[in-house]
């Protein structure tokens, strides 16, 4: 079976990394891995190259990325990958092209298929973030799907709801939980040789995107949660970039100038997937709006301070307490996550056989 398998950026790679390796184990299926988005830009790290040194083959890349940011270059990028996969769609075959999540270039690159009758799974459907506008594309890609892949049964409902009909949706749990139960992750020892990060420090794990509904506001989001990292005492701050959304490079920015006069903060691109959770593990919490603070972080039972609209409704296990945007509420929720340590399994997206699932229900359905 030729399966392709649509990977625009490091979060989703991460993720996607336990199907990849059931795939290219298994000899029923010939693995064809599309890469596009930021994992072919330099700003982003070119993060591609780690597809490669993890084994992987890439048959195809696809020149998508927008010139900048701004909600007219996301719009034309949009516009650049619709045109640029029409001749992958015309030129290749597939059985299967898998889609995960809710970006807008896996948006594009989907709805460019269409017309050529491609068969898709969406794997990561139902799920909601308010204040993103990835909602639109999630339930975009869902209702261009033939097979649903969800993470827990609550979002296997919203997907049958959306669809009107529960034939072919299916709850095999998140493939991050698989990625947790099978990578050795790094010591705090080889964190510090691979990164020069000591997570011996006690450290607050940060991501934050720019909220793309209401995007105007995203000067105003960085300046609160800097001014609030300001006043946050005994812990080293590490944080990683955001992704290539609507003022992403201005959250960028003002991230680097913060870690360039805070000597208790580090900043890095791209950890790629080992170090990424490895950090997770080892730090005291985590503060943000990723997916990753609701999904990983429960394996962890890590504490997480989500902050804003950007996942709000999503599933809220009891590691996690979510606020405003807002320097005090901020340094209040750390404040109270301080000296204290979850003992609680909040975990509730499977049992880390995802991609068993996945595969075993494909090799049925096909």
């Amino acid at each position: 079976m030729k399966i392709a398998i649509l990977t625009s950026s490091r979060a989703d790679y991460s993720i996607y990394l336990p199907l990849l390796k059931a795939l290219k184990a298994d000899q029923f299926f010939d693995l064809q891995i599309i890469v596009f988005g930021t994992h072919l830009s330099k700003r982003f790290g070119e993060t591609a190259n780690q597809i490669t040194a993890d084994g992987f083959e890439i048959a195809i890349k696809v020149d998508t990325m927008p010139d900048s940011d701004s909600p007219s270059d996301i719009s034309a990028g949009m516009g650049k990958t619709v045109l640029n996969f029409s001749s992958i769609w015309k030129e290749h075959q597939f059985d299967l092209v898998v889609a995960l999540g809710d970006r807008y270039e896996m948006f594009a690159a989907c709805a460019s298929s269409i017309p050529f009758g491609v068969k898709i799974a969406h794997i990561h459907g139902g799920e909601t973030t308010k204040g993103a506008i990835d909602d639109i594309f999630r339930n975009s890609l869902s209702l261009m799907a033939t097979y649903h892949f969800t993470t827990t049964d609550i979002y296997k409902n919203r997907v049958i709801e959306l669809l009107g009909k529960a034939k072919n949706v299916f709850n095999v749990g998140a493939l991050s939980v698989d990625n947790l139960n099978s990578l050795k992750l790094l010591s705090v020892i080889q964190i510090k040789k691979k990164f020069g990060l000591d997570l011996n420090i006690p450290s607050i794990l940060i991501t934050f995107h720019p909220e793309t509904v209401d995007y105007e506001k995203n000067r105003e989001y960085i300046n609160e949660l800097i001014s609030a990292l300001k006043e946050i005492y005994g812990y080293q701050f590490v944080i990683t970039m955001p992704n290539a959304d609507t003022m992403g490079n201005m959250v960028r920015q003002e991230l680097n100038k913060f870690i360039s006069i805070c000597s208790s903060a580090y900043g890095i691109e791209s950890f790629g997937t080992l170090g990424y959770l490895s950090a997770m593990k080892h730090c005291h919490m985590m503060l943000g709006n990723t997916s990753s603070g609701f999904v990983e972080a429960a394996f962890f039972n890590k504490y997480v301070i989500n902050i804003g609209e950007r996942q709000r409704g999503r599933i809220l296990t009891k590691n996690i307490r979510s606020c405003n945007i807002n320097k005090d509420e901020i340094i209040a929720a750390v404040s109270d996550f301080k000296h204290t340590f979850l003992t609680v399994d909040v975990n509730i997206y499977g049992d880390g056989k995802a991609a068993q699932k996945i595969t075993s229900l494909i090799k049925q359905l096909l």
